[in-house]
């Protein structure tokens, strides 16, 4: 699966932050069962390069890769353990570019109008509007009026289904969540049951 089928089929990256390895299987197996197809295990969150490799158990049924990279070695290690997605919270144009070249795709965090296009001239097509709930649903809106038709900005931070329908109506088309579907230890099953509501929610407004 690649990545932008993935996100054709379900516009949604569901953040494991905090997960541990001996979980990360469990975990995104319940996501991927749920509709979920792309998976970001952050770097901040524990062993992340093997929750990365168990990961890649599951790269028939999802795309994955790692959260918060902030340098171009790290892009070089998920890459060689088969990772597909660079997320970032900020907007770094040599990151961007080994994305590129390792044949992943980068996913920036951006604030401004400024950082958004620092990210397109980079390469970058998903960019990741971070914190969203800071900046809000208007400040995508007024972005949009001038963003390339085909950059596709996920609201991140602070989205969950109640603010989906808003967000999408500015101009967003895919969603980044976290502490909304998963928090460290929280069980599969629990995981999965948040997944499905999600993905409802988000197969909502596709429909739409």
């Amino acid at each position: 699966m690649n990545v932008q089928d993935a996100l054709s089929d379900m516009p949604l990256v569901a953040i494991l932050r905090g997960v541990r390895p001996d979980e990360a299987l469990a975990v995104a197996a319940a996501l991927a069962d749920a509709g979920v197809r792309a998976v970001e295990v952050p770097m901040n969150s524990p062993e992340p390069l093997e929750s990365l490799r168990r990961l890649g158990e599951l790269a028939d049924r999802l795309v994955y890769g790692a959260g918060t990279v902030l340098d171009v070695p790290t892009v070089d290690r998920v890459a060689d353990l088969g990772g597909q997605i660079i997320v970032a919270p900020n907007t770094d144009p040599e990151v961007i570019a080994r994305s590129l070249a390792r044949g992943l795709v980068p996913m920036p965090g951006f604030g401004t109008a400024s950082e958004a296009f620092a990210a397109i001239r980079a390469g970058a097509r998903y960019l990741k509007l971070f914190p969203a709930a800071t900046y809000g649903a208007n400040h995508l809106k007024a972005l949009k009026a001038v963003l390339p038709s085909d950059a596709v900005v996920q609201p991140v931070g602070g989205v969950g289904p109640e603010q989906m329908a808003e967000w999408w109506a500015a101009g967003a088309r895919g969603f980044g969540v976290g502490g909304e579907l998963y928090k460290p230890g929280m069980a599969p099953d629990e995981v999965g049951r948040r997944a499905a509501a999600l993905v409802a929610a988000v197969r909502r407004l596709n429909a739409g």
